[in-house]
């Protein structure tokens, strides 16, 4: 009995799979390049004998029947689908597929989903020339390098071995070539978050994006088919020279969104909105007058920044750097990362600066030296600079004095007085001012010898009439020496009161002639003297003493009685 039932058991599994592949088939008998199914009936080594129905059994290899990363699951009664590729072969065996059914199975499927325009599940499972290779189910398909992300990936390896969705561009059945596309997908999903980023989006939204690119003036942030700008102030209550230096590409923040304009579609974003601000109470923790250590981070013309601690950064003015270094750059003081202690000299919350000092956490050398020195006193200091108006001479504390051109010589009041003294050289100064507020100390150098016109002016006065000589004619009129110390010059109008005797050739060198001083400079010891006025001061003088308009004398009559009058006498 049990002999019956195992033949009858048989006989229904053979009518069972006879079904099975004329359900496959059709009424065809060219079996060659169709898809069949067969039952797993043994396996032999590394392969699996499969029965589907002919006159011999076709074998398969185990790992047709396994898609990457999985492991195999197969047993024997399972009925798989096959492709028969030939027919008794050589070896009077049937040459059978998993790995082309599933090809076929996959193509179909595939080209349902391509005309439907829908997304397929693959996974991309090695690297070739110029992209990578993707399973789509059994069907092998082609992913360009620039279809893998919207931006470039530098490690694909995270990728590989999971199932991932692709948008099928391109299918050759004939050639066997599918090209697929994650890039669609991921635009598309971009798009719609875009949409919906943009529909919620607000001022003041906390947003994770990623930096998309970065230059001098900021980065751009991708939040999700979306970019806005995180300009680089923004980024940080710390001075940030470069966005480069706290950003990198590829990499994901955390950012609020500072304004939006609904009209452009500009977002801009922030990064240090997300922290405290440090300027907050700042007057209080900084008192002016208060002394800080604080680190340098940047060096203009004009000054450096120095940070204080958490963000505060305050300026030291060039003017605030030294107190005696007043026209050095500020790179030549401090340098950059250098700690320094500074002062605080003024805090405006409002506009968010801070002034600082850094020469007022030194000694004051000018307080010192006027401490020190007294006027009148002798010094010794080197020439450090010759300018045209007078020398800057080296002082104790390495401050400098200046002796001022009209005191360099008695003598002489020009710019030659200079062309005696170089840089460089050690000359002998007295002390003539201190003036330490304004930080000035006046120097002189022709006061360490007795003024050879002392009393020169002594009995000349403006208005009064000097008896000089002559000592040099030429176009402009005459040079006059007064009592050997004074020099006098009368211009070409002031030689006569009548036009026809203003030429100074009238006069000679060594002549004597009256004159009257009608100006005076004492430091350069000269008149300005005129023997015109000098003359109508007596034709004045003659007309109030012997007549008047009133009289009908003539200025002859008057002058003969004034010279009468005199010989009288």
């Amino acid at each position: 009995m049990a002999h019956v039932a195992a033949n009858l058991k048989d006989r229904e599994d053979s009518l069972e799979f006879a079904s099975l592949l004329a359900e496959s088939l059709g009424e065809t008998q060219n079996f060659e390049g169709k898809v069949v199914k067969g039952k797993v009936v043994g396996f032999e080594s590394d392969l699996a004998v499969i029965d589907v129905g002919l006159k011999s059994e076709g074998r398969v290899e185990l790992r047709e029947f396994t898609k990457p990363g999985e492991e195999l699951d197969l047993n024997i009664g399972d009925v798989v689908e096959v492709f028969i590729e030939r027919m008794e072969g050589r070896d009077g065996m049937t040459s059978l597929s998993r790995e082309k059914a599933r090809r076929e199975e996959a193509w179909v499927e595939l080209e349902k989903s391509h005309e439907a325009g829908e997304r397929v599940t693959g996974i991309i499972f090695s690297r070739v020339k110029g992209g990578f290779t993707v399973d789509l189910g059994g069907a092998v398909a082609f992913l360009p390098g620039s279809q893998v992300d919207i931006r470039p990936v530098r490690d694909v390896s995270p990728l590989m071995g999971t199932p991932q969705p692709f948008y099928v561009l391109k299918m050759d059945k004939t050639r066997g070539n599918i090209v697929v596309s994650r890039r669609a997908v991921l635009e598309e999903s971009r798009a719609e978050a875009r949409t919906d980023l943009m529909e919620n989006l607000g001022e003041g939204q906390v947003l994770q994006g990623v930096v998309k690119n970065i230059t001098d003036y900021g980065a751009f942030i991708d939040l999700g088919g979306v970019d806005g700008l995180l300009h680089v102030t923004d980024i940080s209550w710390k001075r940030v020279n470069h966005p480069s230096e706290v950003l990198e590409v590829g990499k994901s923040v955390d950012v609020q969104v500072i304004r939006y304009n609904e009209d452009t579609g500009r977002i801009s974003l922030g990064m240090k909105q997300l922290e405290q601000d440090p300027w907050e109470g700042v007057a209080a923790k900084y008192v002016v007058g208060s002394k800080f250590t604080g680190r340098v981070t940047n060096i203009t013309d004009y000054g450096a920044f120095v940070e204080l601690g958490g963000g505060i950064e305050g300026l030291v003015h060039v003017s605030e750097m030294s107190w005696t270094k007043k026209n050095a750059h500020p790179g030549k003081i401090v340098s950059t990362s250098q700690e320094v202690e500074v002062m605080v000299l003024d805090v405006d919350q409002e506009k968010r600066r801070i002034s600082l000092g850094i020469k007022q956490c030194q000694d004051n050398p000018w307080t010192s030296f006027a401490a020190n020195h007294k006027v009148g006193q002798e010094l010794e200091g080197e020439i450090r600079n010759i300018t045209e108006f007078g020398l800057f001479v080296g002082m104790p504390g390495d401050i400098d004095g200046m002796v001022h051109l009209s005191d360099v010589s008695w003598d002489d009041q020009s710019e030659d007085a200079l062309k005696a003294f170089n840089k460089g050289d050690s000359v002998k100064v007295k002390i003539l001012d201190i003036d330490a507020e304004k930080e000035r100390v006046a120097l002189g150098i022709k006061q360490l010898s007795k003024d050879p016109y002392a009393g020169a002016l002594d009995g000349v006065a403006k208005g009064a009439v000097v008896t000089g000589t002559i000592t040099e004619v030429n176009d402009k009129g005459v040079e006059v020496s007064v009592n050997d110390k004074l020099t006098g010059f009368i211009k070409k109008a002031d030689l006569s009161r009548e036009r026809s005797e203003q030429r100074p050739d009238r006069f000679a060198v060594g002549e004597k002639v009256d004159a009257k001083v009608i100006s005076m400079d004492a430091k350069s010891h000269k008149l300005g003297l005129s023997i015109k006025a000098r003359e109508l001061d007596e034709d004045k003088k003659a007309m109030e003493e012997f007549g008047s308009t009133e009289s009908g004398a003539s200025l002859g009559d008057i002058l003969g009685a004034a010279l009468g009058e005199g010989d009288k006498k």
